[in-house]
Formats: structure tokens, sequence, C-alpha cells
């Protein structure tokens, strides 16, 4: 009689340290028991993966998926696909949703019901704040399991996506404060942001390039500093979004050393993505909030990463279609762009580049954002009584072809990059998801609503 219900062998990654052919015991969807072969054999499953000479990491956690930006196009069963076909075993997704955003107890648990009736993947869920709801909304939505708030100091889309001002954003953070959960805001100054593009727009400069000329630094530097002086004012753990600029992150260890609760993020796009290679090559395929900035500020955006500065890195996903990225007025195109499937391999293969260990990816997408978003009593790391949750990994060098993308969109910013190393498996809660089968038919191995909602570990899940 076989010990476990599935045993996986391989090379395991740890945010700590790497164990070389080593297994991984699982039984009822958790981690029982590891060890390492040492030249023997591992234990007996009922299922046994051998995969050794693969890379064995913890699911990733993307901390910043927008899944509902768009009525009827992708939303979180079709987005789920994605994150399995990427590594990805918990998706954190942004309340932005079309028409409204998640601002209410009933549009949280609407959304939960969305997650367990279609995703395949496990899924926890931001909550927002609105004129319609107010702060008043917040304690019923911590209640009911929100593992996160997202505000924004600007306006992106009117209703959906608004600014939240100053005076409305500390109430809110004093209001979330003692819940020990963070509170997230995309970092852009609105007045600044609206009379630099209102002056480019008037003079004709809508070009390729005008995006990131009009999005200066400082119109993000000024947002990052406002958020961490909320934090500071209320005790709430204040935390930046999407930190595009080396400045930010000085900023940021600035409150820190001082003791203040502050965390920071980056995307995947801001480290392997520049302006003057990929931006001047792909137009608005590129424009992302905030904009692609230089190769030169990129690689300082890589010292913080191996400093250890950085608290997660994230996808910042949307699948907004081709039209809206075909506009040769560059102010007129969305922002954002398909990433759920590229944000492993490319985080993994810059780290690769720049003799960055494997370790650093366990911590920056799986360890880190688990506890962020208070989740790592059972997510972000390969130990035991942990969910099974975890990514079968091949190394070697190939290039990203979005034309067999699970995402609803088939385009990518990536297309044409050299990655090394490729998805070949991913399993949630013990259970296989997504399997390549070959190069051309990646597969998804399991049914919709196999997913489940998480609720962070100082909160219990509404009934």
């Amino acid at each position: 009689m076989s010990d476990f219900d599935l045993v996986v062998r391989g090379n395991v990654v740890d945010p700590d340290g790497i164990a070389v052919d080593a297994w991984l015991g699982v039984r009822e969807g958790r981690i029982a028991e590891r060890g390492q072969c040492q030249g023997g054999a591992a234990p007996a499953g009922r299922q046994e993966v051998d995969a050794r000479g693969l890379w064995i990491l913890p699911g990733v956690v993307d901390g910043q998926v927008h899944s509902g930006s768009q009525a009827n196009q992708e939303g979180l069963g079709h987005a789920s696909r994605a994150a399995a076909a990427g590594g990805i075993t918990v998706m954190v997704d942004m309340p932005y949703d079309d028409p409204h955003p998640v601002a209410s107890r009933k549009e949280l648990d609407e959304k939960i019901a969305e997650v367990r009736r279609d995703c395949h993947v496990d899924v926890a869920l931001y909550a927002t704040v609105t004129e319609k709801y107010g702060v008043d909304a917040i304690d019923a939505m911590i209640e009911g399991g929100a593992c996160a708030f997202k505000f924004s100091t600007f306006e992106a889309t009117p209703g959906r996506f608004p600014r939240v001002e100053e005076d409305v954003l500390y109430d809110a953070f004093r209001r979330i404060a003692p819940s020990g959960l963070a509170c997230g805001v995309h970092n852009q100054m609105q007045e600044l942001t609206r009379k630099s593009v209102a002056r480019h727009i008037s003079e004709g400069d809508i070009g390729w390039d005008a995006f990131m000329r009009a999005h200066t630094p400082l119109i993000e530097n000024l947002a990052t500093t406002l958020i961490y002086e909320l934090g500071a004012e209320t005790g709430a753990r204040a935390h930046a979004v999407h930190v595009s600029t080396s400045r930010g992150f000085e900023i940021f260890k600035m409150y820190r050393r001082a003791g203040h609760l502050v965390s920071i993020e980056t995307c995947v796009q801001y480290l392997t993505l520049n302006h003057d290679e990929h931006s001047r090559r792909l137009g608005a395929k590129t424009k992302h909030y905030p904009p692609i900035r230089t190769k030169a500020e990129a690689e300082l955006l890589w010292q913080h990463i191996a400093s250890g500065d950085c608290t997660f890195v994230s996808s910042d996903h949307v699948s907004w279609g081709l039209e809206r990225k075909s506009d040769p007025n560059i102010f007129k195109n969305a922002s954002g762009g398909p990433g759920l499937e590229t944000l492993l391999p490319a985080f993994w293969t810059g780290c690769a580049d720049r003799g960055l260990p494997p370790t650093v990816v366990a911590q920056q997408l799986c360890r880190n954002p688990a506890r962020h978003f208070l989740l790592d009593d059972r997510k972000g790391a390969l130990q035991i009584g942990h969910d099974a949750d975890m990514v079968l990994l091949k190394p070697g060098r190939y290039t990203f072809d979005p034309r067999n993308s699970l995402s609803a969109v088939q385009w990518s910013s990536f297309e044409g990059m050299s990655f090394a190393v490729s998805v070949e498996a991913t399993y949630c809660r013990g259970t296989l998801v997504f399997e390549r089968a070959d190069s051309t038919a990646p597969q998804i191995r399991n049914m919709p609503g196999y997913g489940s909602f998480l609720a962070p570990r100082t909160t219990e899940t509404a009934s």
C-alpha cells in the first residue's frame, strides 16, 4: 500500500535553499513529508511523478491580476486557465471590474461565487472604496474575506477605477489598520498627469515615445511618498502596487528604516522591458501605467531585487484586445497587457541572466506575496502542512509564442523573447491543473470550479 496520494521527485526550490534530487509526498492535497533520495528511490505513491532534471517550485502567487476590466471578455475563470499555464496557483484579483468595482459586501460575495463556479486555481480578492458605499462598507468586506484593499490617487476610469481623495484615503487607512490587511494604492498624481498629457497633446506630441515623457518619475514618486505618509499617520500597512523607479525604492526604504509598516511591489515588465528597445519597436503594446522606462532604470530596479529590498513582483495582467492598442495617438490606447503566462519564465530568466539564484524567484513570486496577503499559513512554500501547490519547470531556452496562449488574447509584449525555463506542469493542492503535453498543445487538466476562494488568516470566509 502506498504511503502518499502523490510523490514528486526533482530539484526542489525553496525560498531559503535548493534540494537536489529531492521528493515531496502529498496526502489529502497537502505536503505530508519531504526528503532527499541520496541516490536511492523515492517513497511510493498512488501517483508518482519523476521530474528529475526539472525544477520544482512552489506555486506562484500573482499579487496583481485584473481579470474583470472588460465586460464579457475574460473573467476569473478564463484568467485562471492562463494562470495555471504560467505556474500560478493563486491569483490575487483586483477590484476594478466592469461595470462597477468591488466596493460592498454584496459585490464581494458575488465575486466569491464566481471564483467557486469558474476557477481552475485558487483566488484571493482585493476590495476597494467608492463614493456610493464609502468607508462604512470596509468592515463587512474584511469580515467577508477580502485579502487587501486597493485605491488610486488617479481616476483611470470614471466609476470603475476612481480617484480616492486624500481625506477619504486617510479614513480608509485608519479603518483598515486594525485588521492587518494591506492598503495598496495606484501611485499617480492626478493633476500633474492631466496637465502634462494635455500639454503633449496640444503640441501634437503623441507618438510612441510621448507616454513615458509625459508621465515623469516625479508624478509617480510624489504619489508613492503620499501613500507611505498616510500609512505613517494611520498605522496601516501602506503598499505601493507598481513602482517603476529606483527613487521609489529609496523612498520605501526611508519609511521602512523609520519603522513604518510599508511594502513595495514592482511588475515583471518594468524589469524585463525597456523604453529604448521594446517600446520603440512595439509602441502601444508596451503602454503600461507607470510607463515602461529606460534600460538604465530597469537595471537599477534589478539592483533592488538583488539586495532583497522588493516585497514581491507581480504581472499586473489585463487582457486588452489589440483594438485597444492600435491608435496612433499613444494617449488614446489602453494601459496594460496580458502577463499571467510570462511572469514566472520572464522573472526566472532575468534572475538567471544576472546570476541571481532560483531561491530569489521563490522569494519574490511565492513566499513573499503569500506573506503579504496573509496566506502564508498554507501558500507560498513547499513545507510540511502547506497546500501541495507546485510548478514543474524544464530548463532550456525557448522562444515565447503567444499564439499558444490560454489567455483571452493571443498577443504579448514578450513575443519572441528567449526564456530560460518553461512551465511543464502545475499542481494546485496536489491536483494536476495544467500540463504541457507538447509545445503546441498545452492542456488544462481539471474542471472549472476546482479553484477555492482564499480568505486571509486573520479573517474567516463568510458562509
